[in-house]
């Protein structure tokens, strides 16, 4: 595997939106991304300004999400058109890294 220049997608999600499950099946399964990573946040808020946060006394279902891939960048802007268009994502940040990508 050689170094080349992938993209890095992240895409910020809330547990309470139910999105996860979709995206994962969407990315494994019709957009065959080689890996994801999901973060589960402690503590957040987003445009709306509600703050959300884990705490042993309310223990929230509804904390950040961050999932994780990268790819060509060709494909990650593929990816994330057809995630904007089916599943209305909004909150996704990319950015350029240098990366080792199987051979496909």
């Amino acid at each position: 595997m050689a170094i080349q220049t992938v993209t890095v997608a992240r895409i910020y999600l809330r547990e309470g939106e139910h999105l996860l499950a979709t995206l994962i099946k969407l990315l494994h399964d019709e957009e065959k991304v080689s890996g994801v990573t999901v973060l589960r946040g402690i503590g957040g808020f987003g445009p709306d300004g509600q703050v959300h946060i884990a705490s042993l006394i309310d223990l929230s279902l509804d904390l950040p999400l961050i999932v994780e891939f990268y790819d060509t960048t060709e494909r990650v802007e593929t990816i994330l058109l057809h995630l904007e268009t089916h599943m209305g994502l909004s909150h996704v940040v990319t950015w350029q890294a240098q990366g080792r990508l199987p051979n496909r």
